[in-house]
């Protein structure tokens, strides 16, 4: 049998050794167990974010890592094994203060399983869909502002339903999603361009009530109201048949994620529980250094 390797590691990691033996009662075979899984980890990502300590990398990271892993054969037992081998490092540098977090906090192996890649638009068909809503009129102004909002906060249709004028934060300039999934209200920065145009449109709306009415009875705006605006500016656009409100949120994340943006952030800013939930925008993720973020094509009328 071949001889495990034991030559010494960094220190945070042999005092992790040491307090899995002291503290946490693990047999010697146990820790050498880990010790091959932590060597694993720091040379396969390493290729990857030279230079970087496993407990200052990113989930994003990780996911990657475990897809290599997969690709390469690694059963779900092992791949299992690694994340409980990294999980417990990274938490005993958190504890340690050595970490701001553990990224990999409350992540199981079910988050790195495939899941259908989520359809958005590219970059030139959400120009082409804003460009589709400059049409006058007030019901034309209303409809732009709800692809906007859609596009450029990345609301679910039942959240922008449920928007009222109070929720436009005008002094920190931010919508504050109160009726969120799960309960988990969060505040999302307006971009600029669509902030000049939102408070023009309040300046038309009063200071109170729904943020988007029907045009003739003035109720508050349904999802099947939501749907009709999309579907009618996609067409106007152009764009293949399919394009729903929660393409507009996908597309959202999607360029985000593209522009190189913390997946905690984007997370957040969609609402989602954790950025594991996020992980399923990680096919955009480009192999070339990106630009910081950018503003999203949501620009003035043409």
């Amino acid at each position: 049998m071949k001889k495990a390797n034991t030559a010494t590691m960094d220190p945070l990691i042999e005092g992790y050794f040491s307090y899995l033996d002291k503290v946490g009662r693990k047999t010697p075979r146990t820790i050498v167990d880990v010790r091959c899984t932590l060597r694993r980890a720091i040379a396969r990502l390493g290729q990857v974010r030279p230079g970087v300590e496993l407990w200052h990398l990113k989930l994003e990271d990780y996911l990657h890592w475990l897809e290599a892993e997969r690709q390469c054969g690694c059963t779900e037992s092992s791949l299992a094994k690694y994340l409980s081998h990294v999980r417990g490092l990274l938490e005993y540098a958190w504890r340690s203060g050595r970490a701001e977090r553990n990224v990999l906090d409350g992540f199981s192996l079910q988050h790195t399983l495939r899941r259908t890649v989520p359809k958005s638009l590219n970059f030139d068909e959400a120009e082409r869909l804003v460009q589709a809503t400059t049409a006058p009129g007030p019901t034309a102004r209303r409809d732009r502002l709800i692809i906007l909002l859609l596009y450029g906060c990345g609301l679910r249709t039942s959240e922008l339903c449920a928007l009222d004028v109070a929720h436009v934060n005008r002094e920190r300039r931010e919508l504050v999603v109160l009726k969120a999934k799960g309960d988990r209200p969060r505040a999302i920065p307006i971009p600029e361009a669509l902030y000049t145009e939102l408070l023009a449109y309040l300046l038309e709306h009063g200071k109170r009530g729904p943020l988007f009415r029907t045009s003739i009875r003035k109720h508050r705006l349904q999802v099947r109201d939501v749907c009709e605006v999309v579907t009618a500016a996609a067409t106007r656009a152009g764009l293949r048949a399919g394009v729903t409100p929660r393409t507009l949120r996908h597309s959202f994340a999607t360029h985000l994620m593209d522009r190189g943006v913390d997946l905690a952030i984007i997370a957040s800013l969609m609402g989602h529980r954790s950025p594991q939930e996020t992980g399923v925008y990680l096919h955009v993720l480009p192999e070339r250094p990106q630009a910081a973020v950018r503003t999203l094509p949501i620009g003035g009328r043409s």
